[in-house]
């Protein structure tokens, strides 16, 4: 009896990998889409875990060189936890006064910038002109709002409060547990996948660290030197328009660009075209000198991603959760491509 003849497959093979390649990307997208979709379901929930991560990130050297001290671990997290409030509370009341007391004078100019732009380019200075005007109003009728529905307004102020308290506790036990974190992440791993999984986690949390830290830093060279420029230009709310550019590195590119061109507008209507000239030149120059020194240096040992990847990132976070998308899409997108080069790295040692 003669053995059944080999049947063809249906497809090549080149169509098959296309199919198999296309399931994969199904499957992945489709975790990724019920992921986004419990985030956001359970943003009470996952909001305070996600800042607790990022501000454990960004506290963990000042924790880790406290227990070096021989403090203990416990001491050393509270310890950490009150130094973050004071600093946290300090920034935010500077940040606050300044643009409370620069405000006015800033939305002054931007009007007078706008009208400026209407002259020489008819509708969309007109634009510009009218959210400069309308933004007191606009404020105001927030504020109106608010006060009239006390109940709602209550509501947002306890839920704020409430996510920054669980954000905090949260942080205090990251810090103090932060050497258990190995251990837990290779008992939750099925059976021998508990060292890949350390080593991915590590690797996520490394790129994390890392793109906090170094955004901090950036941000406080930016905005010192962009606020000395302003100063020495005379630019009018300078101290103001530094602690936006301060805020805005959190965003990457986005951030800078709208803080940069506050700047310009502002020199523009109260100190000329000239002056605008150079204060263009100085953010062009802090730019450049972040991108091309200041990165490279405070973030050579991250996950380095190319700016469409930050952009469309920045785009999707906002879509998702607003601002706060926006803040959390790039640490997390950074995250994930530690995970990814984590494992083409184990792939390429077993082979």
């Amino acid at each position: 009896m003669q053995p059944p003849e080999p049947t063809q497959p249906l497809l090549p093979e080149s169509a098959r990998r296309v199919a198999a390649w296309c399931g994969v990307a199904l499957l992945v997208t489709g975790v990724a889409a019920v992921g986004v979709w419990l985030c956001v379901t359970l943003k009470t929930a996952v909001t305070p875990v996600l800042l607790a991560i990022l501000g454990t990130a960004l506290l963990g050297p000042l924790h880790r060189r406290l227990v070096a001290m021989r403090l203990n671990r416990s001491l050393a997290a509270m310890l950490t936890c009150v130094a973050v409030v004071a600093v946290a509370g300090g920034a935010t009341y500077i940040v606050v006064s300044a643009l409370a007391e620069t405000g006015d004078q800033i939305i002054a100019s931007l009007r007078l910038a706008a009208k400026d732009l209407a002259t020489h380019f008819g509708a969309a200075g007109t634009s510009l002109d009218d959210v400069a005007g309308n933004a007191k109003e606009l404020l105001g009728k927030f504020g109106g709002t608010a006060a009239s529905g006390l109940i709602a307004g209550l509501s947002v102020v306890g839920e704020m409060t409430a996510v920054a308290v669980l954000a905090l506790l949260l942080i205090f036990f990251f810090l103090r547990d932060s050497d258990k974190a190995a251990d837990t992440l290779k008992s939750l791993a099925p059976g021998s996948t508990g060292e890949t999984a350390e080593a991915m986690g590590r690797r996520a949390f490394e790129a994390v660290e890392g793109f906090m830290r170094g955004t901090t830093f950036i941000a406080l060279i930016d905005a010192l030197l962009i606020t000395v420029g302003l100063l020495i230009l005379r630019v009018p709310g300078a101290v103001g328009l530094g602690a936006l550019v301060f805020v805005g590195a959190y965003i990457p590119y986005l951030g800078a660009f709208i803080s940069g061109a506050v700047a310009i507008l502002v020199a523009l209507a109260d100190r000329g075209v000239v002056i605008a000239l150079w204060t263009l030149g100085i953010v062009f120059a802090v730019q450049m000198f972040e991108g091309h020194v200041l990165m490279p240096v405070i973030q050579s040992r991250t996950v380095q991603m190319h700016p469409a990847v930050v952009m469309i990132a920045i785009t999707a976070g906002a879509s998702v959760a607003g601002v706060l998308g926006m803040l959390l899409a790039v640490p997390l997108t950074a995250a994930v491509f530690g995970v990814v080069g984590e494992m083409r790295r184990g792939e390429y040692e077993r082979h």
